[in-house]
């Protein structure tokens, strides 16, 4: 089962489209923040999320249902694709129905190994992922340029080393970040 989740018009075939908005006539209409899930343990190969994950979750209790019913419902080795809008570009600060950046930095808190080392380490980042008995690996990360940036790169009046450091501290350089994450979870019965 793949699991297209906040689905809005983006409806795809072979996916269960899901919203809780019957007008983008989801196959299911379902608040993501109605917690539990729907859906049994392990039963979903991937999860898409696609300029959702911003919208959910103004309590963080709620933020953190929604990580572990993805990782509940992901089949061990299930791969979770989240797209966010950057969280310094106009497209996430002009929505009032955004109640939190999501960036991949805060998606790691759930990566185990991660929080281990960072542990060794003395960091005094929140071990999300020990905290709440789930596990999720970053497999890949990609950010797309405003397309005034992505203009300038192509006409050759920047390079990529500019634009990532002016991605560091400028609004409107990155518009939107894609991660994939992979459930890291033994088999049920293992």
């Amino acid at each position: 089962m793949k699991l297209n989740l906040g689905c809005g018009g983006d409806r795809r075939d072979g996916w269960l489209n899901v919203d809780a908005w019957p007008g983008c006539a989801p196959d299911l209409v379902h608040d993501l923040e109605a917690l539990p899930w729907p859906w049994a343990d392990d039963t979903a190969d991937e999860i898409l999320m696609s300029h959702v994950l911003e919208h959910l979750g103004r309590d963080p209790a709620v933020y953190v249902g929604i990580v572990k019913e993805v990782h509940r419902v992901l089949r061990p080795g299930g791969l979770w694709t989240v797209t966010v809008p950057h969280p310094r570009h106009d497209f996430f600060l002009w929505d009032p129905t955004h109640v939190r950046p999501v960036t991949p930095e805060g998606l790691a808190m759930f990566d185990q190994r991660r929080n281990l080392e960072d542990r060794r380490r003395g960091a005094a980042n929140s071990p999300l992922g020990l905290m709440h008995g789930v596990d999720f690996r970053i497999e890949a990360m990609t950010h797309d340029l405003d397309a005034a940036w992505q203009a300038r790169l192509r006409a050759g009046t920047t390079t990529m080393a500019e634009v990532q450091a002016a991605a560091r501290s400028q609004f409107n350089v990155i518009e939107q970040t894609t991660v994939r994450l992979r459930a890291m979870k033994p088999p049920r019965g293992a």
